[in-house]
């Protein structure tokens, strides 16, 4: 019988640290260990701070050399357009059965669109972060703009035939984007399957008697600053501590904000068999970003049987799929009396609740990431 072939398309892949990478890395493996198919993975080769952890790639992989790696802004998005053309470009060029195309770099399901359906060839959305509607989120571009009209119409203009979206709401906006029903099936970031814990107490954990709340991943534009800062505020030394372990554009502005609090631990990182070690995790997502981007670090907080308070909006599938599991804080003027009230109410009693709720739902998403691994195993040729 002939083996089943499928193509992954993302920037980030293992042995890079990136979460996006990981998870392609989680599908590949799933793929090739239950389905015993050829599984090839188109990247950039290079490196990226990123969470995840760190991981031996599988596969055939075929990495791509980017052109500029610095710092400069012009320069990187021009860089990323670049990249984003030559993935697709390689990845049609394999002929190696369904091409799965992620969301990174930006416009990279552009690329698909134009490449991969002018020529036919049968290509499935995994719908990470949305972009071009991410740049105007952010107020890089408005709606108005020449550019982003170009890009979100080119981008929505050849549908792909089947979508890996992280959530039923996000599903419905892509539903809507293209005009008609997709196949699809449902993907929360954050999930993996080989997930294991660390039970011995972690030496950044000294007050064992206190709530620990954290912070731990990127905060960039999806993500408001203004929340952790106020749940900072908000901390009672004789109650609570936070872990602080963040990167990207606001980190430094936080990691100043906090760096003088003898309640808040400042860390590189947390690994992820750790995080079962925090109570409640700080999930953010502004208004703005809601569908365009549904955070993983919620759902990776969730699976490890942890609590989070999320601050965005109800609509977000972060909340929708998690709610049971967590606390809600609107993304609003309101804020701060928000954070007051949680923390109000925030006791050991509820935590523990919220807690075994995180475990049932971890054991649902688990059986629901199972299913759409099957799925999409069926989908190859």
């Amino acid at each position: 019988m002939q083996t089943k072939k499928l193509t992954i398309v993302n920037r980030h892949y293992p042995p890079n640290i990136n979460i996006t990478g990981e998870n392609a890395w989680d599908l590949a493996n799933y793929l090739i260990e239950h389905h015993k198919l050829e599984v090839a993975v188109v990247h950039i080769s290079r490196s990226y701070e990123g969470g995840g952890t760190k991981r031996e790639p599988v596969g055939k992989t075929y990495p791509i050399k980017t052109i500029y790696e610095g710092n400069n802004k012009i320069l990187r998005y021009l860089s990323s357009l670049l990249d984003g053309y030559n993935l697709i470009r390689k990845a049609a060029k394999l002929n190696h059965g369904p091409i799965i195309v992620m969301t990174s770099p930006p416009l990279l399901p552009m690329w698909a669109s134009k490449i991969l359906g002018r020529k036919k060839i049968e290509w499935i959305l995994w719908s990470m972060d949305l972009f071009p509607e991410g740049f105007a989120a952010t107020g890089e571009l408005s709606e108005n703009n020449f550019l982003y009209r170009y890009a979100l119409k080119q981008t929505y203009k050849n549908a792909p035939d089947k979508i890996i979206a992280l959530g039923p709401h996000q599903k419905k906006l892509l539903d809507k984007k293209y005009g008609r029903q997709i196949e699809h099936v449902i993907l929360p970031c954050g999930v993996f399957l080989d997930q294991n814990k660390i039970e011995k107490t972690p030496a950044w954990k000294v007050h064992i008697d206190k709530i620990y709340l954290g912070y731990c991943g990127n905060c960039g534009n999806p993500h408001s600053g203004d929340f952790i800062k106020t749940v900072i505020d908000q901390l009672n030394p004789d109650k609570h501590h936070m872990v602080l372990a963040v990167y990207g554009i606001k980190a430094e502005e936080l990691k100043q904000y906090a760096k003088n609090n003898p309640s808040v631990t400042i860390l590189n990182s947390v690994p992820r068999n750790e995080l079962h070690h925090i109570d409640v995790h700080l999930v953010t997502l502004v208004n703005s970003w809601t569908h365009v981007a549904v955070p993983s670090k919620a759902v990776s907080s969730i699976c490890c049987g942890a609590s989070i308070i999320f601050c965005g909006n109800k609509e977000s599938d972060n909340w929708f799929l998690l709610q049971d599991a967590g606390w809600f804080a609107e993304d609003s003027p309101n804020l701060k009396e928000e954070i007051q009230t949680i923390f109000s109410s925030l006791n050991r009693d509820e935590i523990n609740i919220k807690k075994q709720n995180a475990v049932k739902i971890s054991k649902t998403l688990n059986n629901l990431v199972r299913q759409s691994y099957d799925t999409i195993a069926s989908w190859a040729q």
